[in-house]
């Protein structure tokens, strides 16, 4: 395996850390362990479960070349940076400070956005509405600045606060993994990760251990290309090779005087 997954690391990030009972979802009582003090304890053996198959469904999809980026969400003010630096370590987009309504749904808006973004504005004095549009798009499409098309995934934390961002990746049938804590609905993501997602330590557990599964996915892509090119140029090679011994023949065959050539 490319990864490990220690169940004494998570205990120490606190990824075990669950909600009060009251705030509780009753669909994550098959992820809950048991509760202590009125306080939800999530399964670390269900948490490391998930995550595996997660960190080898990114692994594999990546390999394959299935996936050409995923879309980070997560727009809690102490958990923003741990979502920058986790998407720029893997080449992703990410979405750290606000989600802006429709980005999916009204994609043709949001590229013309992203359009102005990309155009430098003039630094004059006459210019300071432009400028202040300007920073106004760097702070909240920052990290999509690059997007040309919706992504093929996006991983998101914190799924109450990102509920927008559901709801757009289910009507537009985008897949997403989503970090659910004791008071989510499992039943809005097609993968997810039983684990606490307020703890900066938490999130940023089990982020780095999907950004490792993507970058070793995208490496053994890489690979595979090399190998994929240099098995074309052979076969090039082979096939100029052999249609010049053919000519040569051929050429040395009119050259034979009549009496030399076969009957």
């Amino acid at each position: 395996m490319f990864m490990t997954i220690q169940l004494q690391e998570m205990f120490n990030a606190g990824v075990h850390l669950g909600h009060h009972r009251r705030q509780g979802n009753p669909k994550m009582q098959p992820y809950i362990y048991r509760e202590k003090d009125n306080y939800q304890i999530i399964d670390l053996l269900q948490t490391h479960w998930y995550l595996k198959i997660a960190c080898q469904f990114l692994f594999d999809a990546y390999s394959k070349g299935n996936i050409e980026r995923v879309l980070f969400v997560g727009t809690k003010k102490y958990i923003g940076k741990c979502i920058e630096k986790t998407a720029k370590n893997c080449e992703c987009w990410y979405i750290n400070k606000r989600w802006l309504g429709g980005f999916l749904t009204n994609w043709t808006t949001m590229q013309k956005s992203i359009f102005k973004l990309n155009q430098k504005a003039l630094r004059d004095k006459k210019n300071l509405r432009l400028l202040r549009q300007q920073k106004r798009l760097e702070k909240y499409l920052g990290g999509v600045q690059t997007m040309k098309k919706p992504p093929d995934l996006v991983i998101i934390v914190g799924q109450q606060k990102e509920i927008n961002a559901v709801r757009e990746c289910q009507k537009l049938k985008i897949p997403n993994i989503t970090i659910l804590d004791t008071n989510c609905d499992p039943s809005l993501t097609d993968l997810l990760i039983p684990a606490n997602d307020d703890s900066l330590s938490s999130v940023n557990y089990i982020l780095t251990k999907l950004a490792i599964a993507i970058q070793e996915g995208q490496k053994d892509y890489k690979r595979k290309k090399k190998i994929e090119m240099a098995q074309k140029r052979f076969q090039w090679r082979r096939q100029q090779h052999k249609s010049f011994e053919k000519k040569d023949k051929d050429y040395k065959r009119k050259k034979r005087p009549k009496q030399w050539r076969r009957q």
